[in-house]
């Protein structure tokens, strides 16, 4: 079956690379063991909503009209969301880097709680031709019910009561929460919100489908790439045909052996940072339990390879590495000949912005081999829809895939729900004090 990337580990037990000989065996066992994983995926496929939702498409037709609204009525659209319930929609826009379709709105995520952020938001957009799209899975969540108020108080203000509810759309699962009755007592038209998905796995519902719509992506080509990945993975004869398989087993095998516990993914590209970003929550709060689990790091290539590479290259060997590679040669504006030669760069004329691009990201991957880290490149010819889809499909497969290797439960996050709880009490504490 071909994807929309490859997965190269030829370059994950370099030389030099404390106990790779042992780091090696490691991996063929444990790839070995996630054969019965496999099999309680395939088990599952029909029910368990995160291997459902690439080959659904009734859903599209629930929220078609909502986005066919908001698009013709609207000049801007702010997802008031955080965590996995917003980064999933900001890697697919990313895709669009800016571009603004003929008849689309301008999509802009409020996914970070700051007083500033939100005073600079209300000084920026105008309420009459703004919409709201608020998503919360418990409907609970502080910070998106803070953003929802304080919005909806502003557009209220300026276009009067009686209107003010077309101008907000909310996503919540069922059932009685803060989010739902809001949405109940002023008219606001709510969308289901799986209670079986998370928000960090719900990229590939109406949370992520939703937003790709309204700016004009092509959500069915998204989920057909995730798809392929996971029909990759269910017919797998054996784990090894299986690349989010083979990529959970090679991360719990650097971790066991060579203490590479820290996770670093590198993508050369801009449109992809969301995606590391997404990464990296899904990653930690999937795994981090029970003493267990891996660090997640962001990077961004080439720009960290002038904060971080130097880290990377001959600092501690406790980090192990993904980098995501595009084929970039010969894309981009080129670097005038005459230009170059005249400032004693010679070697840079005629080139594409690619071009440098790619020689970076070949170098790094080669150094950093070389080094004796162990590298894994994942690398795509084309980043597009279908293409975002398979990577965030291999990546929710991998992350499944390692928790059931360390016996965690990949979909909870008992610890954070204590912080939340006791904010709460903090935040009441205070408001008490100042009345």
């Amino acid at each position: 079956m071909v994807l929309p990337y490859e997965q190269d580990v030829s370059r994950s037990f370099p030389e030099g690379m404390a106990n790779a000989a042992s780091a090696k065996k490691a991996y063929a066992d444990l790839l070995q063991r996630t054969a019965p994983t496999l099999s309680r995926l395939k088990a599952q496929a029909a029910k368990l909503p995160h291997l459902v939702l690439p080959g659904r498409t009734d859903d599209i037709e629930v929220f078609t009209p909502i986005a066919a609204r908001l698009r013709a009525r609207f000049d801007e659209i702010v997802v008031l969301a955080t965590g996995g319930s917003s980064l999933g929609g900001q890697s697919l826009l990313a895709l669009k880097q800016g571009v603004r379709g003929k008849g689309q709105p301008v999509l802009r995520f409020c996914d970070n709680l700051d007083p500033a952020s939100m005073d600079a938001l209300l000084r920026e957009i105008d309420p009459w031709r703004t919409a709201f799209l608020v998503i919360s899975k418990s409907g609970t969540t502080a910070e998106s019910l803070v953003q929802l108020l304080v919005c909806f108080d502003f557009v209220r203000k300026a276009v009067g009561p009686a209107h003010t509810a077309e101008h907000f759309v909310a996503i919540c699962e069922p059932g009685k929460s803060a989010l739902n009755t809001f949405a109940a007592l002023h008219g606001i038209p709510t969308l289901e919100h799986d209670p079986e998905l998370g928000g960090r796995y719900s990229v590939l519902s109406v949370v992520g489908m939703l937003p790709a719509m309204i700016a004009g992506l092509d959500i069915g080509a998204v989920r057909a790439g995730a798809k392929s990945v996971l029909d990759q993975t269910l017919n797998a004869k054996d784990p090894s045909q299986s690349s989010p398989a083979v990529g959970a087993a090679l991360a719990l095998a650097l971790q066991q052996e060579s203490g590479a516990g820290t996770c670093v993914m590198m993508p050369y590209c801009d449109r992809l940072n969301f995606l590391a970003l997404w990464y990296r929550q899904l990653w930690a709060e999937s795994l981090g339990k029970d003493g267990k689990g891996l660090t997640p790091i962001r990077a961004l290539g080439p720009v960290d390879q002038h904060s971080q590479l130097q880290l990377y290259l001959e600092g501690p060997q406790d980090k192990q590495y993904t980098l995501l590679f595009l084929d970039l040669a010969g894309q981009g504006p080129r670097v005038p000949s005459a230009d170059a030669q005249a400032i004693g760069c010679g070697y840079l004329g005629g080139a594409a912005v690619g071009d440098l691009v790619a020689a970076q990201q070949q170098a790094t991957a080669d150094t950093l081999a070389k080094r004796g880290r162990s590298v894994r490149v994942i690398s795509m010819k084309t980043l597009d829809e279908r293409a975002m889809g398979a990577l965030f499909m291999h990546f929710m497969l991998e992350t499944i895939i390692a928790a059931d290797l360390l016996q965690v439960n990949p979909f909870d996050q008992p610890a954070v729900e204590e912080g939340k709880v006791l904010a709460r009490k903090y935040l009441a504490e205070r408001l008490k004090a100042t009345t």
